[in-house]
């Protein structure tokens, strides 16, 4: 009998795929979804759980400066109580992270470089990766952080970048791309990569602190530019020159540590992950 692992937010982006690759490898999968109920006060009835993969929360960082309280309950407290099931289960956890370090003092960044959380969503992961820090220290729950820089792949939600710039381009409607902001650089990881060094850490029992991306950046233009590479297509692209509040200009990860420990490299190029999007039926 497989290991029983619990999966918060399983109908997510990142939920649904690891699920997917956990259940190929063999593991028994007990799921968690919002239609469940708040995962901030939510009683979490499973039984005989070793792990938890904690995914639930609010992720949308527009949507952060909104409600920035409401974010801070989600991923903060959500994170407590899924930590309190883990004590009461003996079940150790993954927590994914994110964007934590706000305008990088240097490049590539390590899990050393400093922690200053630019919006509220960040905010309210930091606060979360601190209660696990606090649990891990005072109930030896066995931790493991892991922080994205920014995942891509097939069927992403459309608000993201990567599939509005597709989307854009394949609407006969619309004569020009239009986007906010062309300069911003971004570390990008294709999600079948990212899943693979979930899963290495947890079988190889890694805890602390882990970058994951690619290691290098892509601008906004220079993904534009793939896009149309990759499809044939074409358009003028319009930008607003919209710059977002707090915007980094560059992000690039450091991902020596996990690279060191464990083995894992990412294997998908940039193109080749635009081409899986692309050309779902011939991947």
């Amino acid at each position: 009998m497989g290991q029983k692992i619990l999966i918060t937010g399983s109908s997510g982006f990142i939920g649904k795929n690891l699920k997917a690759a956990l259940q190929k490898k063999g593991f028994l999968i007990e799921e968690f979804n919002s239609t469940q109920g708040d995962i901030a006060t939510v009683k979490l009835n499973f039984k005989n759980i070793s792990h938890v993969f904690h995914l639930a929360g609010k992720s949308f960082v527009p949507d952060s400066w909104k409600d920035p309280e409401e974010f801070k309950r989600v991923n903060a407290e959500g994170t407590r109580n899924v930590l309190e099931f883990c004590k009461e289960a003996g079940a150790s956890i993954t927590f994914i992270s994110s964007y934590i370090y706000g305008i990088p003092h240097t490049l590539p960044i390590s899990e050393m470089h400093p922690v200053n959380p630019s919006n509220p969503y960040a905010e309210s992961k930091k606060l979360a990766e601190d209660l696990c820090l606090e649990y891990s220290k005072k109930f030896k729950i066995p931790v493991t952080i892991i922080r994205p820089f920014n995942i891509y792949g097939k069927n992403q939600p459309d608000h993201f970048l990567i599939p509005e710039i597709i989307k854009q381009l394949n609407d006969d409607s619309l004569s020009e791309i239009t986007l906010q902001d062309l300069n911003p650089k971004r570390d990008y990881l294709y999600m079948d990569d990212f899943v693979n060094a979930i899963i290495v850490l947890f079988e190889n029992k890694s805890q602390g602190i882990y970058n994951l991306g690619s290691g290098y950046s892509m601008s906004v233009q220079e993904i534009v530019d793939t896009v149309f590479k990759v499809s044939g297509g074409s358009k003028q692209v319009k930008s607003n020159q919209a710059v977002r509040k707090n915007e980094i200009p560059d992000v690039v990860a450091d991902i020596f540590k996990v690279k060191k420990e464990t083995g894992w490299e990412p294997k998908v190029s940039f193109e080749e992950g635009i081409k899986r999007i692309i050309e779902p039926e011939k991947n």
